[in-house]
């Protein structure tokens, strides 16, 4: 066991002055000193824009989201009212929307794919469930190298069928490893429902992961939605960036895509989400919120770290790119409201949506800022709506974002062929 001594002597070895960075000219963070990010590669994938930038002044501007050059209001607006999750998935790795026999042909590679491997389910999930959903992630794209007799083939066409592989396997093995957890840490009833093969990949989730395998055509769409707006960010989000750094190594899709998950678990990125909820939990059950005096006096409250996690953050509110608006949670928010009218629970929907006004008007009036809420704020909402359990949020988002992921290592591997290293300046 440490001993205080041992902990203070690696606090004080490990802790770097942060006046050091301004002094040696370091960005901390990959970040400019204005908050712009540092460019460190090109990508044809994905585009995110949340500002102008004039005379080096950050102007905030409404968020647009670009998929191969398609802005996502205009993606969701050509498959209005129908699911496109798998549209998207193609569009993101072929460079262009699917015909009717491309999109078939697409559509029969994921089904054949979306049963693990033979006895995968007993070995690796249920005979050793995780508290973490997530780390059942890793674990299992690790362990499915073992079961890839080209694990190693780097050839496009390989390449490219693990990552579709991958795309498929992803709502089985999230379905799988929430039962598990529930029944063994949980004491729950365990299902193992396997997948519908004639099913899309939101239809499946809904229907493994449900004991009775209902669901509603909203809530199927609705789902889809939120897969649809998750699946890509640019290149410069943490776990993308993860994906290419590894990437460049020459290492397997496996370990790629089991080191973009770990940093998507982490509470500054995917994991915020669950955070979001937490605060919901906490205003609801210590504060009068149908009072907008007292709602905007516990979210100051917040603000000052006397309650929530007292880290003085509204969790859902702000991002590190857009400024006036999040195109995704702008489109989130208003199918959220008609899954809420749907279930008969507008009040949440209102909730929602009071924090969202309080939470900016106070941020403005305090520091004379721009924000938005983010996507993490009402894909929160739409988890809530549907009784998604908490501990599938992040992996939901690890779900649909595997598919940003696959084509970012595709385009890494064949576009940047050097070794991502970036220098460190040390100092004594």
């Amino acid at each position: 066991m440490l001993n205080p001594l041992m902990i203070e002597k690696a606090l004080t070895c490990n802790t770097i002055p942060k006046e050091l960075f301004k002094t040696h000219n370091v960005k901390s963070g990959l970040r400019n000193s204005d908050g712009t990010g540092v460019l460190v590669g090109l990508t044809k994938i994905g585009n995110v824009k949340g500002y102008d930038l004039v005379d080096s002044q950050v102007i905030p501007s409404n968020g647009q989201l670009t998929y191969r050059d398609h802005n996502i209001h205009d993606i969701i607006k050509r498959y209005e009212g129908s699911t496109c999750f798998e549209q998207t998935a193609y569009l993101l790795l072929f460079g262009h929307f699917p015909d009717e026999e491309e999109l078939e042909s697409f559509n029969k590679l994921l089904s054949e794919s979306r049963t693990l491997p033979p006895d995968f389910t007993e070995n690796m999930i249920l005979k050793n469930p995780s508290k973490s959903i997530m780390n059942k992630i890793q674990r299992s794209l690790l362990v499915l190298y073992s079961y890839d007799d080209k694990a190693e083939d780097m050839t496009l066409s390989n390449q490219l069928m693990q990552c579709i592989r991958l795309i498929a396997f992803m709502p089985t093995i999230i379905s799988y490893g929430y039962h598990a957890k529930a029944h063994y840490f949980q004491s729950k009833s365990l299902y193992i429902h396997k997948p519908d093969l004639m099913k899309k990949t939101a239809a499946n989730i809904l229907h493994m992961l449900r004991p009775d395998n209902s669901y509603t055509p909203l809530e199927e769409h609705v789902l889809d939605l939120l897969l649809v707006l998750h699946a890509e960010h640019g290149g410069g989000n943490n776990s993308t960036f993860t994906t290419t750094v590894v990437t460049s190594t020459g290492t397997d899709t496996y370990s790629a895509m089991a080191a973009a998950v770990g940093s998507l678990k982490g509470p500054k990125h995917g994991g915020a989400n669950e955070l979001v909820g937490s605060m919901i939990d906490d205003i609801i059950k210590n504060c009068n919120y149908k009072n907008k005096d007292d709602l905007r006096d516990y979210l100051l409250n917040i603000m000052d770290k006397k309650t929530d996690n007292h880290r003085g953050l509204l969790y859902g509110l702000g991002h590190a790119v857009y400024t006036k608006s999040d195109p995704r949670a702008e489109i989130l928010k208003a199918k959220a409201k008609a899954l809420a009218i749907e279930k008969n629970k507008l009040e949440v929907y209102d909730l929602y949506e009071s924090i969202e006004n309080t939470g900016k008007s106070l941020i403005y009036d305090l520091k004379n800022k721009h924000i938005c809420a983010n996507t993490d704020f009402y894909a929160n909402l739409v988890y809530r709506l549907l009784e998604i359990p908490k501990d599938l949020y992040t992996p939901l988002f690890a779900t649909a974002r595997i598919v940003g992921w696959s084509a970012h290592r595709l385009e890494t591997l064949l576009s940047n062929p050097r070794i991502l290293r970036p220098a460190y300046k040390y100092i004594k």
